[in-house]
């Protein structure tokens, strides 16, 4: 036979989830007519699917067309050998698993290394007993049905990852945009109102956060605040972006600190304030989270203050050629009991006074040591950071970043008061 010439036997039922017969298709290659006859038939009568070649390249053209998942070659052929075969097989057949028997009279340990180099998974030595071959060709049923099953499964996890991917995507690009939605309800970093200037940072651990920051101005005097709601992510943010709805500065007539004359505003106290945003939270049942809050207002000339706490870190009040203080008597988080009554402060302020308002993501912040950064770290952090307005918070936050790197699992935001 000078062309390959293809015996078709009985297909095997089921094979596919049988090990014993995974073996769909084998090629027999040999360039002894006589040997390849011999095989073809014997293989035949166990039921496989055989083709035969008398030459490698012929055996190439064979396993391009129909891939199999056996392989029996002689070893020396003219043109090219079984080595040569075995290594032009896998390099055309990488995606395609072929268990490869090589069929010689050496039996010398490097020629077997050789072989097994090339490619060859397994030898068989000349002449081919039966039982020896039924024996081989059963392990290498075996070794094709997990490679089979491992290929399988292969392709279900990375169809899976596919489909997560695609989940990911939607998802981070969902968050991208919240996160812009977030972003807009701080539109401006700082704002000068009379005497008093208004500065505010905000940087969440993810895409979004439960912190914010925020200001409105009526006129009269101006409101600001921060807040820290309970959790983190997605359910955080949109209960701040609910609050941040309550203390609109663009649409006072909503705002439930203001109160409104005729076409004026004026502030409300912030104890009747952080009562009614108490009010609005227990009495929505949709709403699980809870937060802290500290809420000011300050007359345009920057001279009077008035303040709650609300379970947030008590501001830090840095008057001008004094040391830090600490004010505040705590108070209850909003949304965590009805009528939750607040103690509201009130101080005076003087030229060059300043007051910030912060959350706890900078006083919890983890230290190298797994300590947390406290009020004293804080203090001194207030103590090398220098400058006003924006930059001085960057300048802060940078700070605080020196100590404990970027690797942070709480939001941060802090809101600066200065009187000029």
């Amino acid at each position: 036979m000078d062309q390959a010439t293809h015996v078709s036997q009985v297909t095997p039922p089921d094979i596919a989830m049988d090990p014993s017969r995974a073996l769909r298709h084998v090629l027999v290659v040999d360039d002894s007519r006589a040997q390849v006859m011999m095989l073809s038939r014997l293989l035949g009568r166990w039921g496989l699917n055989v083709s035969v070649a008398t030459s490698a390249k012929d055996a190439l053209d064979i396993a391009k067309e129909n891939p199999p998942d056996l392989i029996l070659s002689d070893w020396v052929m003219p043109e090219m050998d079984g080595l040569e075969f075995c290594r032009a097989f896998r390099e055309n057949s990488a995606s395609q698993f072929g268990y490869f028997i090589l069929l010689s009279s050496k039996s010398d340990k490097g020629e077997i290394a050789e072989g097994l180099d090339a490619g060859a998974d397994d030898f068989l030595t000349k002449p081919v007993h039966a039982n020896e071959l039924r024996a081989r060709i059963n392990a290498a049923s075996r070794i094709v049905y997990m490679q089979r099953e491992l290929t399988r499964k292969n392709g279900m996890v990375s169809d899976t990852l596919a489909e997560l991917r695609k989940a990911y995507d939607a998802i981070d690009r969902d968050l991208k945009q919240a996160r812009r939605i977030q972003d807009s309800l701080v539109p401006e970093r700082t704002r000068r109102v009379g005497n008093v200037q208004i500065s505010m940072l905000l940087h969440p651990c993810g895409h979004v956060g439960g912190d914010l920051v925020g200001m409105f101005d009526t006129g009269a005097g101006v409101g600001l605040y921060g807040i820290d709601v309970s959790g983190h992510g997605i359910c955080s943010a949109m209960v701040a972006a609910r609050v941040a709805g309550y203390l609109s500065d663009q649409f006072k007539e909503q705002n439930i600190a203001v109160n409104r004359h005729g076409a004026s505003f004026t502030l409300k106290e912030p104890a009747e304030v952080a009562e009614a945003l108490n009010s609005r939270l227990v009495s929505d049942a949709g709403v699980e989270e809870y937060l802290t809050m500290a809420f000011c207002t300050v007359d345009p000339e920057g001279r009077y203050l008035k303040m709650v706490q609300a379970g947030h870190p008590p501001p830090l009040l840095l008057r001008k050629g004094q040391a830090p203080e600490f004010i505040g008597k705590g108070g209850l988080p909003i949304g965590l009991i009805n009528d939750a009554s607040q103690h509201q402060l009130e101080c005076s302020l003087n030229a060059g006074d300043r007051l910030l308002i912060y959350s706890d993501g900078f006083v919890e912040a983890e230290m190298p040591d797994g300590s947390l950064l406290d009020d004293r770290g804080l203090l001194g952090l207030i103590a090398e950071t220098h400058g006003s307005g924006p930059a001085y918070l960057d300048a802060l936050y940078d700070n605080l970043l020196k100590i404990v790197g970027d690797v942070r699992d709480d939001d941060i935001s802090a809101v600066l008061l200065e009187v000029l």
